[in-house]
């Protein structure tokens, strides 16, 4: 058993197109800057883009563990000193998109001794309600499904939420609401998706909160730096400090039971 503290946390949302990858990575830098050592890890399999996002071109990628005997620490790309690193993914390679059952188990068992360290494994899964997604977004600590006003966007969260929690038993969500015109907006779209879950569920979300719509953010992926880097004092920047808040302190709250437990124990009673 791997004796630990870290948290690992999955992005999740049911389409694409709402901003997921963007708040990922600036959630990610946020937590990194009030001192915890954070991995973040592009789980958007064979349609990698956080590379894009921080304008980096990295040299091996997590298909290099899956083809050869490279050491997985050599895959791992520094972003900011003192503990901010990151886990490329492939681009453009189909056979990974939908890894099966015991290719995910052979990355994640090869990846499980990087992970120790960090208090924070970040995962940045792709939209949809694909297999992968799933089984990855049950396997984490903590779930984070990024949402927006519009109504496409309500009905693929939930049934995503809907997908995960009939097929691996999940019924705890965080969510967080983006491009929001006005804190009305975020208390309006949330409500309309925990009253679903609710219903048809028996499941409650927890609303992290939201996000403005800011021009900075797609300002700062046209530069490839993230917000809270460029311009932590715009409006979305502070949104994003204050549900990083919120992350840390359910981290915080739960941290001594981590501990209890290997992460990802599903993985860690198989040989390889």
């Amino acid at each position: 058993m791997v004796m630990r503290k870290t948290l690992s946390v999955s992005i999740l949302s049911g389409k694409g197109g709402v901003g997921k990858t963007n708040l990922a990575l600036n959630l990610a830098f946020c937590l990194h800057k009030g001192g915890h050592p954070l991995l973040l890890m592009d789980c958007d399999m064979g349609l990698a883009n956080l590379d894009v996002l921080l304008g980096l071109a990295p040299e091996h990628t997590m298909y290099d563990l899956l083809e050869s005997d490279i050491e997985p620490q050599s895959i791992v790309v520094p972003i900011e000193q003192g503990g901010f690193d990151f886990l490329p993914a492939a681009s453009g390679l189909t056979d990974l998109i939908e890894m099966d059952n015991d290719t995910r188990e052979l990355l994640f068992h090869r990846l499980l001794p990087v992970f120790d360290g960090y208090d924070y494994l970040f995962m940045d899964l792709g939209a949809g309600i694909s297999p992968t997604v799933l089984s990855l977004g049950a396997m984490s600590d903590m779930r984070v499904v990024i949402i927006t006003p519009e109504p496409t966007s309500l009905t693929d969260s939930y049934a995503l939420i809907k997908m995960m929690h009939a097929q691996h038993g999940v019924d705890d969500f965080h969510v967080i609401v983006n491009q929001a015109e006005n804190p009305g907006e975020v208390k309006q779209a949330f409500q309309r998706l925990a009253a679903v879950c609710d219903r048809f569920l028996g499941i409650s979300p927890v609303l992290l909160g939201g996000v403005s719509y800011d021009k900075a953010l797609p300002e700062a992926v046209r530069r490839q730096t993230p917000l809270m880097r460029m311009n932590h004092k715009s409006p979305a920047a502070k949104d994003i400090f204050s549900i990083a808040v919120k992350v840390q302190r359910h981290r915080a709250a739960i941290v001594h039971t981590l501990g209890q437990s290997p992460l990802f124990g599903e993985l860690t009673g198989k040989e390889y």
